[in-house]
């Protein structure tokens, strides 16, 4: 039998990991799923209870309660960040926000950058670096 090689051996671990990553992820999805449906299930009872008392849901008390954020306030805190490290990328932005790999908050960091570039509050550095301007 022929000695494995540190090549075959990644390769063969890397298709291993990505198996079983694979599978777990078909996992979550169906835990996730199954969670969907007795989300659905509750709130129709919260619903039912709620009409027959006449009462409101819990699910609209709270959302008449909930406040956006202040308008500028992502702005404010990307000046922050980008004084107080000196110039940041686009990509340590959002990691430093903690909104990668979300898209409504990247689609909202990167409005607010070119924002703040067209008012002259930010430049463009070497780099690819925001800083103050």
């Amino acid at each position: 039998m022929a000695e494995e090689t540190f090549e075959t051996f990644v390769q063969r671990e890397r298709a291993r990991l990505h198996s079983e990553r694979e599978t777990i992820h078909l996992q979550k999805e169906e835990l996730e799923n199954k969670l969907a449906v007795l989300d659905r299930e509750l709130a129709a009872i919260d619903a039912y209870e709620a009409a027959k008392s006449g009462k409101q849901t819990r699910a609209r008390r709270a959302g008449t309660r909930r406040r956006k954020a202040r308008r500028g306030s992502r702005r404010e805190k990307l000046m922050a960040l980008i004084r107080e490290q000196g110039g940041l990328t686009r990509g340590q932005l959002l990691e430093k926000m903690g909104v990668k790999g979300n898209k409504s908050g990247e689609m909202s960091v990167s409005n607010a950058l070119t924002a703040l570039t067209k008012s002259k509050q930010l430049r463009r550095a070497e780099g690819r670096k925001y800083v103050a301007a």
